[in-house]
């Protein structure tokens, strides 16, 4: 099959090309960009739409094995498309835990019996996620793991995390870590500030992040590992990051939308959707994410894609999860926090959701360049639309963007060269 898409704005930051034109999609690839008297099986036109790379989530919880309430891979990837993602990568938090070849290896099979999107595991950097002994990595690694993360658990222990970079460096696969110091945040609910002392609930305090950030930058300089920080939402964060790059230390990063845009403040509500983790920050956080985005700092922007079934998110603000669904509001989240304001420009954010984010897996992805798989996303920049929670594909329901009105959707999507993904009328 192949598909020829005319007439749109192709943009693909890997090869910096920005230009209207046609994209040709052949056995699974690409075929070439522009070219004359082409023809195929299919021809749409997809005039006044972007066409770029399929975007890349670097962690996603799929709840599949163990708590399937919540999720399932069918949904989960299902959900993906539907918010423009040809990659995710699957978080190890699972039950049991991803951190065996089999059970990699079973991440990797399900996700071809949904037939959506490919799907990457993660495996677990220790043993049950229990933070004392290493996983078997390169078992994880024959099983198709392409990094090693301790899910929304901190590796707390230096000297874990010190062998864990050692060893994976032989491999070229990174530690992604959750920047926090658990001690510093056992039993909190929102971040520690104004807000918290004001309505009473336990802080989260900033410099919990900011301390493990810099462990892992320390660890990472010493032991020439890679270390992937996930969704940063602090001011310390970034500036240690920064001088961290420019010493050539191998630290990335990445941030989700949703501490693009909302405060602490959000918080006084007491409703459970506003409570994830790290905690949404104060505004001065929310202005350094965004000069770190601008900057090159911050290497890609991911969904943390983090559902749960209703009843769990029903409850009293203490005692319910952290998380929320992200995967379908991303793209116009992304929008209203950089595109509407002007700190970035269309090719900026294609860069972070596909270019950028391949480089920290080390995938070939995230690109057009003829030959490359052919991972195509085509959405709608203009078209204007109200969140509805009701009719995600996602398993659950627990965001608080919901009525929302928003610009930007995804049209189409391809995976491999096949239709995917076409939005509803």
């Amino acid at each position: 099959m192949s598909v020829l898409l005319q007439h749109g704005r192709i943009l693909d930051p890997a090869n910096g090309i920005d230009r209207v034109g046609d994209l040709l999609l052949r056995d699974g690839r690409v075929a070439g960009i522009d070219e004359k008297g082409a023809t195929a099986d299919r021809t749409i036109d997809v005039s006044g739409k972007i066409v770029c790379p399929g975007f890349i989530d670097l962690h996603v919880a799929l709840r599949e094995p163990g708590a399937e309430e919540d999720e399932t891979t069918q949904s989960g990837t299902a959900a993906a498309l539907a918010g423009g993602f040809t990659t995710i990568a699957a978080m190890p938090d699972t039950s049991p835990v991803v951190d065996n070849r089999a059970a990699a290896e079973f991440i990797v099979l399900q996700a071809e019996r949904a037939g959506h999107c490919r799907v990457l595991p993660l495996g677990s950097v220790t043993k049950s996620h229990a933070g004392e002994e290493l996983s078997e990595i390169g078992q994880l690694v024959e099983g198709g793991a392409v990094a090693f993360t301790g899910g929304k658990r901190a590796v707390g222990n230096a000297e874990i995390m010190r062998r864990a970079l050692e060893y994976t460096r032989m491999f070229d696969r990174p530690i992604f870590n959750h920047p926090q110091v658990p001690e510093l945040v056992a039993g909190g609910v929102m971040h520690e500030g104004y807000w918290s002392t004001r309505l009473g609930l336990r802080g989260m305090p900033a410099a919990a992040e900011s301390i493990m950030v810099g462990r892992d930058i320390a660890l990472a300089e010493m032991t020439g590992g890679r270390v992937h920080l996930m969704c940063i939402s602090t001011v310390d964060s970034v500036d240690q990051i920064r001088g961290a790059r420019r010493r050539g230390v191998r630290v990335t990063c990445d941030v989700a939308p949703h501490h693009l845009l909302l405060t602490d403040e959000s918080v006084q509500s007491f409703d459970s959707n506003f409570k994830v983790d790290p905690p949404l920050r104060s505004a001065e956080h929310i202005a350094a994410l965004i000069d770190g985005l601008v900057d090159g700092t911050i290497d890609a922007i991911c969904s943390d894609h983090q559902p749960f079934a209703e009843e769990k998110k029903s409850g009293e603000i203490d005692q319910d999860p952290f998380g929320i669904v992200g995967l379908e509001t991303l793209l116009p989240l992304c929008v209203r926090a950089l595109i509407d304001n002007g700190r970035l420009d269309w090719p900026q954010l294609i860069e972070k959701l596909s270019a950028g984010p391949a480089r920290v897996l080390g995938i070939p992805r995230g690109t057009l360049t003829v030959g490359a798989d052919a991972d195509v996303t085509v959405l709608d920049p203009e078209v204007r639309w109200t969140i509805d929670p009701s009719r995600f594909r996602s398993q659950s329901r627990n965001t608080p963007f919901a009525g929302w009105n928003v610009r930007g959707r995804v049209s189409l999507v391809f995976v491999g060269g096949r239709l995917r993904y076409e939005a509803p009328l």
